[in-house]
């Protein structure tokens, strides 16, 4: 007779169920595993054979055979541990069969039966209540699980509650969602000296999730401007925070089954490899981009990065998704992230000031930010020249206006972007629309046209330009809670498109 249980495999974000099958036959004793394991699932037959035994149950002398269906689709990691003690328990006649049946299990044992949390819990769970069973995971995940409200999630700590729980000796009450992640950064915008520009230009770029550009010398401001952007932008939205935290699950960066309504802020390396920036590796799993799906991407040193590695940020960016093939995976995940790059305008950082500037100034300046392609610039809508504080200004007393009160002129105009794109799958802020849609809400009224034409003439705006141009310029309408976009929205649009590069 064979027993059946369930667990998942994971293809991106998506969880596929996979049926593990286990039969315990007549001959020379043996255990194994088939069905396309990965050397992690093989060597799960030697940790549950020891967490059995430290429960006491001896295997019997019969060969017990593994099979996880579909046996065409890798099988990779240690979360089938779980599943295939369950199942064995279930051809022992140690644990109902219909219990068995029932559940979608995953979780790594322990030599000693204790189970210990693994990656995935979430996507599982959305697996096992889409397929209308039982979640069973390791106590530390069940947190994580519980947030599927639609997924009965049962977390034991250890594999002798497992059998306990089935066969009704003390029965595991459901796991509750964790708890709600509060931030806890002081960073105010009103701590930065100067820099108005950049400011306002932070504004625009949070309440329309359009892609910055910050250029200035060392020491001007531009990562401290960066890092208070999250304080601007509005939480999560329920939809927005579960798709996020299932890329966070995959990754194993969920703490203690907590879902966080704050933005992710993610700040690689410009070192970073092509594979952690987009993703990849041997089981191709998600990047930095994919990481930063629904918040900030943050690229110090930008011009510093390899050139295949910013190239590959093209595709992504017009997307909103990324795809990494790989001989074995063929994965997609989901990427739309605000894009912040900043970069010095030169080698020396000081291509502005003659009195510090090199022997080879101004070519360095473009030889070093000729590092970043024109389509890649052409993709920025905000362009924005970071000038340095004079020392004497530090000591000034605060007069800017604090992160709390921009954050709430954002949040007026992501409501008013959320109410305008209800019904769109495609578009929930400004930088999304598209096509007939960007006509419908950016149109500018007659002078506004005017202008916009008469820039796109003058400096030769692409086609990507012209309509990013429109996009941000329907952002500061919506700051201004403006119905109309009209021509001081497009001028302002248009000083931010033109700064500092040309285009293509």
């Amino acid at each position: 007779m064979v027993a059946k249980a369930y667990t998942v495999a994971f293809e991106g974000i998506d969880a596929r169920i996979v049926e593990v099958q286990c039969a315990v036959t007549p001959g020379i004793p043996a255990f194994s595993v088939v069905g396309l394991p990965d050397k992690a699932v093989s060597e799960a037959k030697e940790r549950v054979r020891a967490a059995l035994t430290a429960m006491a149950i001896a295997l019997p002398s019969k060969r017990i055979t593994i099979n996880l269906s579909p046996a065409d689709l890798p099988k990779e990691g240690s979360h089938f541990d779980l599943p295939i003690a369950l199942a064995l328990l279930a051809a022992l006649e140690i644990i109902p069969h219909e219990d068995a049946e029932n559940t979608v299990a995953l979780g790594e044992l322990s030599l000693d039966g204790t189970l210990v949390p693994v990656v995935g819990a979430l996507p599982a769970a959305m697996a096992a209540a889409s397929d209308d069973r039982t979640l069973l995971c390791p106590h530390g995940c069940g947190a994580e699980a519980a947030w599927v409200g639609s997924a009965h999630v049962i977390a034991p700590r250890t594999l002798a509650d497992v059998v306990r729980h089935y066969t009704g000796q003390s029965v595991i009450a459901a796991s509750e969602p964790g708890e709600v992640n509060r931030s806890s950064s002081t960073r105010d915008l009103s701590e930065v000296k100067g820099q108005e520009r950049a400011k306002r230009a932070l504004e625009i770029a949070a309440a329309g999730r359009h892609h910055l550009i910050l250029v200035g010398a060392p020491g001007s401001g531009k990562s401290m401007l960066a890092a208070r952007i999250p304080g601007l932008l509005p939480p999560l939205t329920p939809g927005e925070a579960l798709e996020t935290s299932m890329i966070h699950s995959l990754s194993g960066l969920l703490d203690e089954g907590g879902i966080n309504r704050e933005r992710p802020f993610r700040e690689p390396h410009h070192t970073a490899s092509m594979a952690a920036i987009v993703g990849g590796g041997r089981s191709a799993k998600p990047g930095e981009i994919s990481l930063a799906h629904n918040g900030v991407l943050f690229m110090d040193e930008f011009p510093e990065f390899a050139r295949t590695v910013l190239e590959t940020l093209r595709q992504p960016i017009e997307t909103g998704e990324v795809v990494v093939a790989r001989a074995n995976a063929h994965v997609r995940y989901p990427c739309r992230f605000m894009l912040i790059a900043a970069a010095n305008p030169c080698k020396c950082g000081h291509l502005a000031d003659p009195a510090r500037a090199c022997t080879r100034a101004p070519i360095c300046g473009e030889d070093y930010m000729g590092r970043i392609s024109g389509p890649l610039m052409d993709r920025f809508d905000l362009r924005v020249e970071v000038p340095p504080v004079a020392f004497t200004d530090l000591d000034l007393p605060e007069n800017g206006e604090s992160t709390t009160t921009v954050a709430a002129r954002v949040a007026t105009a992501r409501a008013a972007q959320s109410a305008r794109f209800a019904g769109h799958d495609t578009a929930r802020v400004n930088a999304d629309a598209e096509g007939h849609l960007l006509e419908e809400i950016a149109t500018p009224d007659s002078e506004g046209r005017t202008l916009l034409i008469k820039v796109a003439e003058r400096f030769g705006l692409s086609a990507r330009g012209y309509h990013r141009v429109l996009r941000v310029a329907r952002t500061i309408a919506d700051l201004d809670s403006a119905e109309t976009v009209r021509k001081p929205h497009v001028a302002e649009a248009v000083s931010y498109r033109l700064a500092m590069a040309k285009e293509v």
